[in-house]
């Protein structure tokens, strides 16, 4: 039976630990909230984060990072992006020596302009055959309460990938798998920023016009940035790229639609982020992805209207105007 530990007892860390229990794999996942730990262990619930749904009998929990990863074959990391390289440092020796190591986080780092799977690399020294990430339409309540979903496994080497998609597929959660890393994780990333923006949209009362209007064009600035990066042209039309972004565009589950909506009603920043509650990486990943686009020389006017909306103060009602008055150019431009 393959084992694997999964590090991050938040909404989806819990949410995939869950999916890989009822895949049939031995699973243990790690949290530093004891109380939580206890409670996914004799009531197999996680209130905080995923309230009210019941999680699989086998799954287990722990605060003893030693014993999580103790034989692990898959190592999970479900953690906010802009601490993970000071948290997991710390866990380098722990990390089994063939363990097949996966992101389940969608951000780029500030300072860095790496991706997740960079980072993890970087600080277990980890070769790229045994990277893998695992992104898609994958709202962590809907998965928890075993509603029918697809994913993208990607990652350069196929038994990477085969390894983790096999020990995640079941009656509800199909894998798929994708060579592309690049792209996958950078759609991961990138959509935040975009339901930030849709979210304001929202809060400002605007209609599916204006909805569809930013979805579409965000996925052109993915698309943009992805392709300069090298990343492969299909991967934004399919479940990493449009999937995701329509997922969490579209939901109020999102913490990124959500947080945007908040602002677009006229919080600050910093209201907006008490109110959502829990991480809205594309607050911080935005001002990531701006200057990631600009060494590339890569366009993107909706990331950088939320940028200016959420870091440099700029009046909501400026900024959209700036964005409407942009020069016209021809669609595929």
């Amino acid at each position: 039976m393959t084992r694997a530990a999964v590090l991050g007892a938040g909404a989806w860390g819990t949410t995939f630990a869950a999916v890989m229990a009822d895949a049939g794999t031995d699973v243990t996942l790690w949290g530093r909230d004891a109380e939580a730990a206890a409670q996914i262990n004799a009531e197999h619930r996680n209130q905080r984060f995923l309230p009210d749904l019941d999680l699989p009998t086998s799954l287990t929990a722990t605060t003893d990072i030693a014993q999580a990863l103790e034989g692990a074959d898959i190592v999970a990391v479900a953690l906010p992006a802009q601490i993970l390289r000071s948290v997991v440092a710390q866990w380098a020796d722990l990390v089994p020596a063939d363990a097949v190591v996966v992101s389940l986080m969608k951000g780029i780092e500030i300072g860095t302009h790496e991706r997740m799977s960079q980072v993890l690399a970087e600080v277990w020294d980890l070769p790229d055959e045994r990277l893998a990430v695992v992104s898609g339409p994958n709202l962590a309540r809907e998965i928890a309460s075993r509603q029918p979903t697809a994913t993208v496994v990607a990652g350069t080497a196929t038994h990477a990938t085969e390894l983790v998609a096999a020990a995640s597929a079941s009656s509800y959660f199909r894998p798929y798998t994708n060579a592309d890393l690049v792209g996958v994780e950078l759609c991961g990333a990138f959509k935040n920023v975009i339901a930030v923006a849709v979210g304001v949209a929202d809060g400002l009362g605007f209609g599916h016009n204006t909805t569809a209007t930013v979805i579409t064009r965000g996925l052109a600035e993915i698309t943009r940035l992805g392709t300069a990066l090298g990343a492969q042209p299909d991967t934004f039309s399919g479940l990493a790229g449009m999937g995701d972004l329509i997922a969490t565009c579209a939901s109020p589950l999102s913490r990124n639609h959500t947080l945007g909506a908040h602002v677009g009603r006229g919080l600050s920043l910093e209201d907006a982020i008490a109110r959502t509650g829990g991480t809205a990486e594309g607050v911080k990943t935005s001002e990531s992805i701006q200057e990631l686009a600009r060494e590339h020389g890569v366009d993107v006017p909706i990331c950088d209207a939320v940028v200016a909306m959420l870091h440099d103060g700029a009046p909501i009602q400026d900024v959209l105007n700036a964005l409407v008055s942009r020069p016209r150019k021809a669609e595929g431009a």
